[in-house]
């Protein structure tokens, strides 16, 4: 296979996958198999992969290891294996991105694919909620309300901090107008309020690049806001209603109990990935549909994985941190610079701050989150 064919092949594998992404189960893991042996096999080619081995190696390693090491000790042995492959699958995304040569133009179409699916999956979302065949907004292969809000948050701060990047104007503000409307007809408060809070942050460090274009996106947080509060969207019904009812977190609170309980039983090892509902089954039948994890990324991992795996979750969580605010892009840095670090960065904020009241960092969402993580850590690597 010529190397110029090689490198489109593998291109047009990491675009489908971020098409069929929020779309369709069966091509999306086909486009990640194609994407990973393509990779491995131009690779293996031109004997090159990616440059010597450095510390964010030894964490991508030791995070997909983990798994594979907790799931024999579980407590529970029922999804622990299965659930495990999630962690590979965009474990191993990240490790091949992170290692990648992709030039600017590259970039593009990706990051286009995956803005252009988030709208088809959408629009696919809305006719099956105005026909009555869903009851809320869903994306197609993302699918409940809640993971389709986490992954949407992640996708409008993509769309922003490509507009304050430079990107074309018209088409990208369009595009967050959409996904804004879409959060809040969602209704995940957690998903809406992260959502705003990442278009802030990237407005208020993209005025040292684009004042008019930043001015835009704070505008449209404001109008949000305000055309939420006064039409009584559905999010601020429910939080309304919520809190009249002395129910804020919305039932969060007993299975955090539930959790701290299960995770002192079994501290090192854990229960198992995708075994938490087995504790509220046990407990309480009725409750127990309700709660199928623990509605937190910190408390999930480390009930489910132990300290062996929530320990590789926050080592990586760490390095993610620092290798986002150890350089932030300066006023003279190239668009890419911004497109790229402001992807990673949204992902960041909504998988960590979200992470504190839903399960954040795994199927699609997740893999989204270390596909932008990825991007940018070659691109610093590079820088």
């Amino acid at each position: 296979m010529p190397a110029a064919f090689g490198r489109r092949a593998e291109l047009a594998a990491l675009v489908a996958l971020c098409f069929f992404l929020p779309l369709y189960e069966a091509p999306k893991n086909l486009a990640w198999a194609a994407y990973v042996l393509i990779w491995l096999a131009n690779r293996l080619r031109a004997r090159d992969f990616g440059g010597p081995w450095d510390t964010w190696d030894t964490l991508i390693a030791l995070w997909i290891a983990s798994v594979f090491v907790v799931a024999p000790f579980a407590a529970v042995h029922r999804d622990e294996w299965r659930a495990a492959l999630d962690v590979l699958r965009y474990g191993v995304a990240l490790w091949l991105l992170k290692r990648s040569d992709y030039v600017e133009y590259e970039w593009r179409w990706p990051l286009g694919a995956l803005l252009a699916s988030a709208l088809i999956g959408l629009a696919i979302g809305f006719a099956k909620l105005w026909t009555g065949t869903l009851g809320t907004l869903q994306l197609n292969s993302v699918g409940h309300v809640n993971h389709t809000a986490i992954y949407l948050a992640i996708i409008l701060g993509l769309a922003t901090a490509w507009f304050l990047a430079g990107g074309p104007a018209v088409l990208l503000y369009g595009t967050m107008a959409v996904i804004l409307a879409a959060l809040f007809i969602a209704a995940s408060r957690a998903a809406v309020g992260v959502g705003l809070a990442t278009m802030v942050m990237l407005a208020l460090l993209g005025l040292r690049r684009t004042r008019r274009r930043a001015a835009f996106v704070l505008a449209a947080v404001a109008v949000s806001i305000i055309v939420a509060v006064l039409s009584a969207a559905q999010v601020v019904v429910r939080q309304q209603q919520l809190t009249q009812e002395g129910n804020t977190l919305n039932f969060r609170a007993p299975a955090w109990q539930l959790g701290v309980e299960a995770w002192r039983q079994h501290p090192w090892f854990g229960l198992g990935m995708d075994n938490f509902d087995v504790v509220t089954r046990a407990r309480d039948a009725a409750y127990g549909a309700l709660v199928p994890h623990a509605h937190n990324l910190y408390l999930n991992t480390l009930v489910e994985r132990g300290i062996v795996g929530a320990a590789a979750l926050a080592a990586v969580l760490i390095a993610w941190t620092w290798a986002l605010w150890r350089r932030p892009p300066r006023a003279t840095d190239d668009r890419y610079d911004w497109l790229l670090w402001g992807a990673a960065a949204s992902a960041w904020l909504v998988t960590g701050a979200a992470g504190m009241v839903n399960t954040t960092l795994h199927h699609e969402h997740g893999l989204l989150a270390m596909l932008l993580l990825g991007l940018w850590i070659a691109r610093a690597d590079r820088r």
